[in-house]
């Protein structure tokens, strides 16, 4: 059978390129021809304006999305930490790859030293990453750093600063992660950090089809067990939520929190369940953290 090309809308970046690209060779392996349509996002655009500023869920996938409503593209390939948790109208997950790495990582800068004594300034667009920084730092100074991985390297190799944070996956994938750079094993990541997904319309049953030939089962319980517990806590890029799920001789086990913005307030659950009754396992988790005091606390957050 002779199928059409597939057209995968993706992002200019190194990072995006890189995802689309793994994308297209798994389409090849199932026996589907594909080009990448690149197109630019508002994430791109504005690259001054703090992310949790900003306050838009979808900000690096919304053009995208357009893009494939209009039928401009067939499928549109997204870190999976970018995608607001309920998808546009008209939109369907089609896969889900491999989970890399779910960490993040401390790139040193010039003025990094192992010495605490002093306030050191890390710089990071995350609201997430600023909150548990604080939490175990914070005497600590934070910078805003905005920017693809590039730019980002950039950045901290031209600044004073004492180091900055990024997603381990993204320098891993596109081999630009420094070989000093420090795993922050403590630190809990955003919902989803980590996975690739795809997206198709949802009445499109070829792509759909397509896609599902390499969708990995197990990333995609986890990320959507991270997913729904971002939702029950209406969290999205401005609140400093987290969740990690994991499987474990046929259970998942999962940690999430929510923190204020200056650290100082920390709400975290840790909770596991049999993954053949993990459906609606993060709603129940997330439910549960609201009602010991979450609530207080995301309440606070959405006030600003």
């Amino acid at each position: 059978m002779i199928h059409k090309v597939i057209r995968i809308g993706t992002r200019e970046s190194q990072l995006a390129v890189w995802q689309a690209t793994t994308v297209q060779l798994l389409l090849a392996g199932v026996g589907y021809q594909s080009e990448l349509v690149y197109i630019k996002s508002d994430g791109d655009t504005d690259l001054k304006t703090p992310l949790y500023e900003i306050g838009v869920q979808g900000i690096f996938t919304k053009a995208l999305d357009i893009a494939l409503l209009k039928g401009e593209i067939d499928i549109a390939v997204h870190s999976m930490k970018d995608v607001p948790t309920i998808l546009a109208k008209g939109i369907a997950q089609a896969a889900v790859l491999p989970r890399a790495s779910y960490k993040d990582l401390l790139v040193r800068g010039s003025g990094y030293t192992e010495e605490q004594g002093m306030p050191r300034t890390i710089a990071t667009s995350s609201i997430r990453r600023k909150a548990q920084w604080l939490n175990r730092y914070p005497g600590d100074r934070l910078e805003n750093l905005r920017g693809n991985v590039n730019t980002r390297l950039r950045k901290v190799a031209e600044s004073n600063w004492h180091g900055a944070i990024f997603a381990a996956a993204g320098l891993e994938r596109i081999g630009l992660r420094p070989a000093d750079a420090i795993s922050l094993d403590w630190m809990l990541p955003a919902p989803a950090q980590g996975a690739i997904v795809v997206v198709c319309r949802e009445n499109d049953m070829e792509r759909l089809e397509a896609c599902r030939q390499f969708n990995d089962e197990e990333t995609a319980i986890c990320t959507k067990i991270e997913r729904d517990f971002l939702r029950a806590l209406m969290g999205g890029c401005s609140t400093p939520i987290s969740a990690l799920a994991e499987t474990e001789g046929g259970r998942v086990v999962l940690r999430g929190s929510v923190l204020s913005v200056d650290g100082v307030e920390k709400i975290e659950i840790h909770k596991e369940i049999s993954i053949s009754d993990s459906a609606d396992f993060g709603t129940i988790a997330g439910k549960e953290l609201l009602n010991n005091g979450g609530a207080e606390l995301v309440e606070k957050l959405n006030k600003g």
